[in-house]
């Protein structure tokens, strides 16, 4: 018997993973445990992904969209260029911080990939997508600041997000030592460090 190919589908099973995921982490889970999870036989969610790993590059990929949606709210919540960069930076930090599931799958995920090299890709995946959104936010938006980079546009992205990610991790086993006000100095440092305005070129 077959199944219809559906986004439906397909979106509903994504979404049971991350919970899933979240949960119980990537080494614990099966496809079993996702097709429980989403009321689908594992015949059903075998024919949408035929592997595990084919999945996880999915998983990824909405993990990194829904980063990116809450991001451009940001982005549109003050019509002060200045602020808006800042609120953006915030909310990058908060979907961290919060600790949602899409965060602790990557997490989960990026640990993994230290001894299961199939992970690898699709972080790296995950990574330019996530990099290339934020790069665009900041062509976007640094001309009206009067700002313009010290490095290489595509170079910011990868260093805030490891900033980000480090102090997430940091925040998971020592959540004392990583409170807001200390990260949000460091994140208005690294602007500092990295952006200086055209007046002063």
């Amino acid at each position: 018997m077959g199944y219809k190919k559906s986004k439906i589908s397909i979106a509903s099973i994504v979404d049971a993973a991350v919970r899933v995921l979240a949960r119980q982490g990537y080494a614990r889970t099966s496809l079993m445990d996702i097709a429980n999870e989403v009321g689908m036989s594992k015949g059903a969610v075998h024919y949408h992904f035929p592997t595990k790993e084919a999945l996880m590059a999915q998983v990824l990929q909405t993990a990194c969209d829904a980063v990116a949606t809450r991001t451009r709210g940001a982005w549109t919540q003050s019509d002060n260029p200045g602020e808006a960069l800042r609120s953006s930076m915030r909310e990058l930090w908060s979907v961290r911080a919060q600790l949602s599931d899409e965060a602790k799958v990557v997490a989960d995920l990026l640990a993994q990939s230290l001894h299961d090299h199939s992970l690898r890709a699709p972080l790296a995946e995950y990574y330019r997508f996530a990099g290339s959104q934020v790069e665009q936010h900041l062509r976007d938006h640094l001309e009206s600041l009067g700002l313009t980079p010290r490095i290489e546009y595509a170079k910011i992205p990868r260093l805030l997000h490891a900033m980000l990610d480090g102090l997430m991790m940091q925040r998971i086993v020592d959540p004392d030592a990583i409170q807001e006000a200390f990260v949000i100095e460091a994140l208005e440092f690294m602007a500092q460090a990295l952006f200086v305005p055209k007046s002063q070129q």
